[in-house]
C-alpha cells in the first residue's frame, strides 16, 4: 500500500528545489521520469521505483484544500503530490523529507502534519530481497491480465490524477480498476462515481473481518488476478457485519440527474445549466472546476468549453464544486448535437442529525425550501426554458454533509421528479400527476413522483413509467443509486 504526501506552497517548486527536495536520499539514488515526464520518481540504485512525485498543480479554490485534505489556506496553493511505496520502509521518510524541504525553502505547509523532517534518509533496506513491481503505470501497485489495484491509505480519497490516469489504462486494457483502502477511508462522490459497477471494485481491508467491498459489504477474496466475491457454500454473497452500522450524523441529499442538448456552433458556451443549477440550489454560481480532483480552477464556462472543444470527439469528464454542492459532468459529441450529462448533488444542511428513516430512506421527506420539490420544479422549468434540456430525475437520499462516501449501508435514493420529452410520455391509470412543459416538438412532461417520504410508492410510480415501452430519457441512477452489489 502506498502513503501519499501532499505539500501546499504559495509559489510553484523550482528546478532547483525540486533537485533539492529529491536528494533527500543522498547522491547514491536516481532521478527518472515516467508519464510522458509528467511524474518523477525517485529510485533506488537498481532502478526500482521508492517516490513517485506528480508535477505542481496551482488551486486556486482553497475550499477544495479544505474539502480533501482538511487545511485551511488563505489563497491559492501550488499542489505537489508524492507517492511512498510501503514496499521499502524508508521510502514513506524519504517522501516526507522531500516535502519537508520543499515546504521549509517556499514557506509551504506538508499534509499529513507532524514534525517536518529534511533530514537526508539512507537508504537500508536489503533491495534485492524487495520484488519489483512490474506496472510500469506510476499509480498503480498491482498490475493483472484482469485488474489494476491501487492502495490507497487516507482519510479521503478523491478522484485524483493519480486515479484518473489508472481508470483510463483500465479502460483501455479492458481490465477493472479496483481500489484498496483500510476501513475508515472514504470516497469522494467523483471517485464513487467512476468507481461505479462492474468489474470496478472499492475493496476495504479490515483487520478482523477481511476483506470487503465498499459499496455493499459483500465479503471478498482475491483469485486469479481479481478481487471477486467471497460466496458461502450455497453459492450465496456474504454481507460483512461492519456494513450494516449506522452512518452518524446524515443530512438529506438531493440528486439532480440532468441531460440538455445544444446545437454545436461557434458561439456555443457550455456548462449553463450546471451553473443554473447551482444558483438555484446553493445561492451562488460553482467555485471551481477540473478535470480530476483538486477542482483547483475558478469557474469559467468559457474554459470548459475550450477544453471539451479541443478534446472532441472524445468525451470530456469533468469536476465541478461549489458551496455544499459537488457535481460531474460529461460532454459528449452525438450526431444529435453537443450533450451535457450532469449529476448534482446538494446537501441538505437543516437535516442534519436526522438518522432515523436514513436506513430505509423513508426519513428523506421534503425538508427545507431550498432542495425541497418546489426548488426541483423551478430548476426544471428553467433548465427546459433556456438551457435545452432532454430528461432530469431528482431524487432524494440520506448521507454525509460533508458529501463524503463511506464504508457503511446507505439507503437507495428516493425519486421524486422525472421529466421526459413530450413524445416519451406515458398517460392512464395508476401513472403519477404531471405538467406539460413547453409546446410543440421541444415540449416535455414532469412528473411529480410525491416527496420523498414515501421511498416504495415512489419507485412503483417510478417503474410504472420506465417500465418496457416508457422512457427515462437517459436519466439513469448516478452516485445515488443503490448500493447493493456483488
Amino acid at each position: 500500500m502506498t502513503r501519499d504526501v501532499i505539500v501546499l506552497t504559495p509559489t510553484p517548486p523550482d528546478r532547483a528545489t525540486l533537485l533539492a527536495g529529491l536528494f533527500a536520499g543522498g547522491p547514491d539514488l536516481r532521478v527518472d521520469t515516467a508519464a510522458e515526464s509528467a511524474v518523477t520518481q525517485l529510485c533506488a540504485p537498481d532502478g526500482r521505483p521508492l517516490v513517485a512525485i506528480e508535477a505542481s498543480a496551482l488551486v486556486r479554490v482553497p475550499a477544495e484544500v479544505r474539502r480533501l485534505l482538511g487545511v485551511d489556506t488563505e489563497g491559492p496553493v501550488w499542489w505537489t503530490e508524492a507517492r511512498a511505496s510501503t514496499a521499502v520502509p524508508e521510502a514513506y521518510a524519504l517522501a516526507r523529507s522531500f516535502a519537508g524541504r520543499l515546504a521549509t525553502v517556499l514557506g509551504g505547509t506538508v499534509w499529513p502534519g507532524g514534525t517536518v523532517t529534511t533530514d537526508v534518509v539512507p537508504l537500508r533496506t536489503d533491495i534485492t530481497a524487495v520484488p519489483v513491481p512490474d506496472t510500469g503505470i506510476p499509480a498503480v501497485d498491482v498490475l493483472t491480465p484482469r485488474a489494476l489495484v491501487v492502495m490507497q491509505d487516507r482519510p479521503v480519497v478523491p478522484l485524483s490524477t493519480w486515479l484518473a490516469d489508472a481508470l483510463r489504462h483500465a479502460a483501455d486494457g479492458d481490465r477493472a480498476l479496483q481500489l484498496v483502502t483500510p476501513p475508515a477511508s472514504r470516497l469522494t462522490l467523483p471517485l464513487r462515481t467512476a468507481l461505479r459497477g462492474l468489474p470496478h471494485r472499492w475493496v476495504v481491508r479490515d483487520e478482523r473481518q477481511g476483506l470487503y467491498d465498499g459499496l455493499s459489504g459483500v465479503r471478498l477474496r482475491w483469485s486469479g488476478g481479481i478481487f471477486g466475491p467471497d460466496l458461502d457454500e450455497r453459492g450465496a454473497a456474504i454481507l460483512v457485519e461492519p456494513f450494516r452500522e449506522p452512518v452518524a450524523g446524515v443530512v438529506r441529499q438531493l440528486v439532480l440527474q440532468a441531460r440538455t442538448r445544444h446545437h454545436p456552433d461557434a458561439e456555443l458556451l457550455l456548462g449553463g445549466a450546471l451553473e443554473a443549477v447551482f444558483r438555484r440550489l446553493t445561492g451562488a454560481a460553482p467555485r471551481g472546476w477540473g478535470t480530476a480532483e483538486p477542482a483547483g480552477n475558478p469557474w469559467s464556462r468559457r474554459q470548459l468549453t475550450e477544453l471539451a472543444r479541443a478534446r472532441a470527439p472524445r468525451p470530456t469528464l469533468l469536476t465541478v464544486v461549489g458551496a455544499g454542492a459537488l457535481a460531474t459532468v460529461r460532454v459528449l459529441r452525438t450526431r444529435e448535437g453537443v450533450e451535457e450529462d450532469v449529476t448534482v448533488v446538494v446537501g441538505d444542511t437543516s437535516t442534519a442529525g436526522e438518522e432515523s428513516g436514513a436506513r430505509d430512506g423513508s426519513g428523506a421527506g421534503a425538508g427545507s425550501d431550498a432542495v425541497g420539490p418546489d426548488a426541483v420544479e423551478g430548476v426544471a422549468r428553467e433548465l427546459h426554458a433556456r438551457h435545452g434540456l432532454v430528461s432530469l430525475l431528482a431524487s432524494y437520499r440520506s448521507g454525509r454533509a460533508d458529501l463524503t462516501v463511506p464504508a457503511r449501508f446507505e439507503a437507495p435514493p428516493v425519486p421524486v421528479r422525472l421529466l421526459v420529452p413530450e413524445d416519451s410520455a406515458r398517460g392512464g391509470a395508476g401513472i403519477p400527476a404531471s405538467v406539460r412543459l413547453g409546446a410543440g416538438t421541444g415540449a416535455a412532461r414532469l412528473y411529480r413522483l410525491g416527496d420523498g417520504s414515501d421511498a416504495v410508492a415512489a419507485w412503483r410510480a417510478l417503474e410504472r413509467l420506465t417500465g418496457e415501452g416508457g422512457a427515462s430519457g437517459g436519466a439513469g441512477t448516478g452516485p445515488g443509486a443503490g448500493r447493493s452489489r456483488g
